[in-house]
């Protein structure tokens, strides 16, 4: 009797994590959902969805956003494999349902972990708290979309598959991980010399290590160069490491020749800043002896105090999640050596509920993102009219709703000549709140002269917005 009391007790934890995680991603789906309809979305998610669009209608993905390949921008391979979904039905929510619904599972693989290394039950389900609740994973899911977060499901299953010795799942993660984004590449390979040196799993970590650093040298010598340019990757990547040059080899000969260049750029108030609130929602647990699994997180983080670009060290955007999986085996492993300063269950979700509410972005849905409702109607309104998939130029907040076709622009100036803009069947302007990448008086003086053109016709206006078509 007391066999199956345990059965049940134990089916009754496992549905318990199951309603947190599905609970987590619903919460996850419906904020990146909402922020995208309250026109808050911008560039990465328009080229993802483009490319991706695109690769599901079987035409080349170059985007007509970035004017490059979908391959040339991070070799991520795994976007061909979400096209499938496409073809079901081409939608945008497939990618904000496969974005958080990753980052939400990546609590399974977390629980997973804690209950490897001989947490308590309490401690265990704490830990799917920790992961949930750290503020990166909220704030990267409003981030429009990318595929990092899948590659954080990955990494934590990689990383439980390796410690229970099942070969195929951890080269099945290792490659989703490699999928994702080619610098994910240095991840698995610092992943592969964790497990090597220190896991004392010599085949695992000589699988990440070989495979992480022959798909790097793959994916920047042969993919990304094939199907794009160098231009581009510095147009697209290298402005953020401007001090160190414009190119790979370059960048390795400052490092070498002028390691000082690095060092002044390193120690300043702004990595420092980076770093406090990186690591303060896990303080309680980072214990010197315990903070070998960070050798996993090495690269993103050292990238990102790299920069000098300030995005990349904004805890808003997606950038630092590559070091969320190796935050939390940190974590365990300082729970299961007793060597954390917080052991309850209840005071480390508390401290995880008082982390996510100080640094998670939720009070922007009162803030920021409800900046454009005052027309948001009638943005909402002129998109309906826009029946086909012929060419569109439009705001940058406008341009994710629409870009389901081979051509839409939000790149506009006054210099641009009129057989330019007869490019475009649509152009649709919202004046009020013209985003980026352009002001409302740039726009303003496109929507006069537009009226003057006889080629097109002002369909709909309300609210300082306009649909003129061709």
């Amino acid at each position: 009797m007391s066999r199956w009391i345990k059965v049940i007790e134990k089916i009754q934890r496992h549905n318990t994590i199951v309603v947190i995680i599905s609970i987590s991603a619903l919460v996850l789906f419906v904020s990146s959902s909402l922020r995208h309809e309250l026109f808050n979305s911008s560039g990465d998610l328009a080229f993802f969805d483009q490319g991706i669009y695109l690769i599901s209608q079987g035409q080349l993905p170059i985007s007509s956003i970035l004017g490059f390949h979908l391959l040339s921008d991070h070799a991520a391979w795994i976007l061909y494999f979400l096209a499938l979904l496409y073809k079901i039905y081409p939608s945008v929510y497939w990618l904000f349902a496969i974005q958080s619904g990753a980052l939400a599972l990546g609590a399974l693989p977390t629980y997973l972990l804690a209950l490897q290394a001989g947490l308590k039950e309490s401690q265990a389900v704490a830990m799917v708290a920790v992961y949930l609740l750290y503020p990166v994973v909220y704030n990267s899911n409003l981030c429009d979309f990318h595929p990092d977060a899948i590659a954080v499901l990955a990494l934590l299953t990689a990383v439980f598959a390796a410690r229970s010795r099942k070969l195929a799942w951890f080269c099945v993660s290792v490659l989703v991980v490699l999928g994702c984004k080619a610098v994910l590449s240095l991840t698995v390979v610092a992943m592969g010399v964790w497990l090597l040196f220190f896991e004392q799993r010599r085949l695992y970590g000589a699988i990440a290590i070989i495979s992480g650093i022959a798909w790097f040298l793959i994916a920047n010598n042969v993919i990304i160069p094939f199907f794009g340019s160098e231009s581009a990757l510095i147009q697209r990547h290298f402005y953020r490491y401007s001090y160190l040059g414009k190119s790979f080899p370059e960048m390795v000969q400052i490092l070498l020749s002028h390691p000082e260049v690095i060092f002044s750029n390193i120690f300043s108030a702004i990595n420092l800043e980076y770093l406090f609130f990186l690591f303060v929602p896990v303080i309680w647990a980072l214990k010197p002896q315990c903070m070998i699994p960070l050798i996993g997180a090495i690269p993103c983080v050292v990238l990102n105090l790299l920069a000098d670009h300030p995005s990349q060290k904004n805890l808003v955007l997606h950038y630092s999640l590559p070091a969320i999986p190796f935050l939390m085996l940190a974590v365990i492993a300082s729970l299961a050596t007793g060597k954390a300063w917080i052991q309850q269950k209840r005071l480390i979700v508390l401290w995880s509920l008082v982390g996510f509410l100080a640094l998670g972005k939720f009070g922007f849905f009162t803030s920021r993102y409800i900046e454009n409702w005052d027309n948001w109607q009638a943005t909402k309104d002129a998109i309906a009219l826009i029946k086909t998939q012929d060419t569109v130029l439009t705001t940058d907040i406008i341009t994710p709703h629409l870009t389901h076709r081979k051509l839409i622009s939000f790149k506009y100036d006054k210099s641009q000549q009129s057989d330019e803009l007869d490019t475009f069947k649509y152009i649709l302007l919202n004046v009020r709140h013209p985003g980026w990448a352009a002001t409302s008086e740039s726009y303003q003086y496109l929507v006069n002269n537009l009226k003057n053109q006889s080629q097109y016709k002002l369909e709909y206006q309300r609210d300082d917005v306009y649909l003129f078509v061709k």
